[in-house]
């Protein structure tokens, strides 16, 4: 794990222009393990704490996107009632880049392609500072829960499996 100053992803660029402070961390993925668990097992940091993004599509083809804690599954059920859907599910894999404009590994929950009603779950208020993707496999930047929801209009919520 390292903190890098120079990297500059669409997530990094939006941030900066809107001055809200993060720290940059980039860490290996050359064994090919992009899961949150991996990161925070290779960054030394609570995995409870790293978040992942994940995309979704309800029965009227709308999207949402989910910021979930990396050991954590996302409940559907929950995310439904949340969004407001009757049901929801994940996006195809094969359909992530050119919806968000990231790939698989390197979603982050700022700076796609298109707004979307995003969730983030409740447990991150628990942090001072949680770390999500920067917009790059093998890059994720630590950030205030609380700035990364107002930054991206975004609503806490209780989103995981029991």
């Amino acid at each position: 794990m390292a903190l890098i100053p120079a990297v500059k992803t669409n997530a990094i660029r939006l941030l900066d222009h809107a001055e809200i402070p993060y720290q940059l961390f980039q860490y290996d993925i050359s064994d090919g393990k992009l899961d949150a668990i991996s990161m925070a097992a290779k960054m030394g940091t609570d995995p409870d704490a790293v978040f992942k993004t994940l995309v979704t599509v309800n029965q009227n083809k709308e999207y949402f996107v989910f910021v979930i804690p990396g050991p954590a599954s996302l409940d559907l059920k929950k995310a439904a009632k949340v969004s407001g859907s009757k049901s929801i599910e994940m996006i195809p894999q094969k359909n992530l880049l050119p919806l968000t404009g990231y790939i698989h590994g390197g979603c982050s929950p700022v700076g796609m392609k298109k707004s979307f009603p995003t969730f983030i779950d409740e447990t991150a208020q628990l942090f001072d500072n949680i770390r999500v993707s920067a917009g790059k496999t093998g890059l994720c930047m630590s950030i205030s829960p609380e700035a990364l929801k107002n930054y991206i209009n975004a609503i806490f919520a209780d989103l995981t499996a029991s």
